[in-house]
């Protein structure tokens, strides 16, 4: 390899580590996170009081592990340096510049905890419930509406009821190191029990974290095998084993509605999801919506109690919208990423299917992409510069199956559903 590509590379590894090591402090979720306190005063009020969360609360309850000041700096001098040394016009550049402006977001959004600017940043990053698809299509509010009346009806065939939860979270800690262990051989995958978390479970770099007192059934276990698991720590360890690219294994907001659409696509695609499992996704939807349109949390929850959730899953999703906000402020819209993510993940991989572009696929599990990037990154594996992922899905390491199910989407896609609803409602 010329001297010049050698000195490039080694650029882009130095950049890119000062990348990782700027944003190791920065744990989102972390710093917005409600604690057990405040679920118990909600539910001692009898779910009518709101809960008391303000910008000191979160001062009080999660301070930040940096000084805000000097994140900026550090992510704006990286940004800079890039600029100068690999170009302003280098696609690989562009990346790495726009994800150093994302961080400088971020920085701001957990310095507006607690304050309506909070949701300014929210939606910056994540988008609103208001955004459409393409110029002319319905918005993700809209999808939220049509699945939700879809799902309703799906859930009450008695056949949909899902199995009890029975399963500890010691005995799914067992069940999934085997699973995972089989699929990531000798890269020390852990499944550990944890006892500060809110949520059921959440992946890490090399392990995936499983909450004490929560409880499963095997569709959760499925589930958690292929979305966290193969999807969310897959990716993570093939962006952690990328030589140059190392910003590969931290996962920007700009890479979430990528990663999440995806791993909810596999639950599908492997038949690991379910309607109710789908139906709750799509409560977050429409809990978002409603908080956008000013509903706060108590009416955020009395209306997903109203719409057949349990006190404890109404619950859930409300804190989800309001985390990082108050409960009548503009929500924390990140959960709009597995709707969106969803349809443009699966309209891109049909695309790709149609043309014959098979080889752009893999290129989603190369680390935490963003679908709009998987064009260069495809560029920069032809190069050198990324590294084809180690880890690939079974449906995904081998398309075949993958590619004969898809291959009739775009025609069926083309029929008119109204006219199959007339033709069809006398069979039903």
């Amino acid at each position: 390899m010329p001297e010049s590509n050698v000195r490039y590379l080694e650029l882009v590894r130095e950049l890119s580590d000062r990348i990782v090591e700027a944003q190791r402090p920065i744990r989102i979720l972390d710093s917005i996170k409600w604690s057990s306190e405040v679920r118990s005063g909600f539910f001692d009020s009898g779910c009518k009081n709101l809960p008391d969360v303000d910008a000191s609360y979160y001062q009080r309850k999660n301070p930040l592990e940096f000084v805000p000041a000097d994140a900026r700096n550090a992510f704006h001098q990286i940004d800079r340096d890039i600029a100068r040394k690999l170009g302003q016009l280098s696609p690989l550049a562009t990346i790495m510049r726009r994800i150093c402006r994302e961080y400088q977001t971020v920085v701001r959004m957990l310095e507006a905890r607690g304050t309506p600017d909070f949701g300014v940043y929210s939606e910056e990053l994540y988008g609103s419930a208001s955004d459409v698809f393409h110029a002319g299509d319905p918005t993700l509010a809209d999808l939220g509406t049509m699945m939700e009346g879809t799902l309703i009806n799906l859930l009450k065939n008695q056949s949909m009821v899902e199995p009890e939860k029975t399963i500890s979270a010691e005995r799914a800690v067992k069940i999934l190191n085997k699973r995972l262990l089989d699929a990531f051989p000798d890269v020390g995958i852990r499944v550990l029990l944890n006892d500060q978390m809110t949520a059921d479970a959440a992946a890490g770099s090399d392990y995936l974290k499983i909450r004490s007192d929560a409880r499963f059934n095997s569709l959760d276990i499925d589930v958690l095998e292929v979305h966290e698991g193969w999807v969310h720590l897959g990716t993570t360890l093939n962006g952690m084993a990328q030589p140059w690219c190392t910003f590969l294994g931290k996962g920007p907001p700009s890479s979430t509605t990528t990663q999440e659409g995806l791993a909810v696509l596999t639950e599908i695609l492997t038949m690991r999801s379910s309607p109710s499992r789908l139906y709750r996704l799509i409560n977050r939807v429409r809990a978002v919506t409603l908080a956008e349109e000013g509903a706060d949390f108590v009416e955020v929850f009395n209306y997903l109690r109203a719409n057949e959730m349990s006190d404890d899953d109404s619950y859930a999703i409300a804190v989800r919208i309001f985390r990082g906000s108050t409960p009548t402020g503009r929500p924390f819209t990140k959960d709009l990423a597995y709707m969106r993510g969803f349809v443009q993940t699966y309209n891109f991989m049909r695309l790709a299917m149609s043309e014959g572009k098979l080889d752009s696929l893999p290129v989603l599990f190369c680390g935490k992409v963003t679908l709009e990037d998987i064009k260069t990154y495809r560029m920069l594996m032809d190069e050198g510069v990324v590294v084809a992922p180690k880890f690939l899905p079974p449906h995904f390491a081998d398309l075949k199956g993958l590619a004969t199910w898809m291959s009739f989407s775009r025609f069926i896609s083309s029929l008119s559903f109204d006219q199959l609803e007339a033709d069809y409602n006398a069979l039903l």
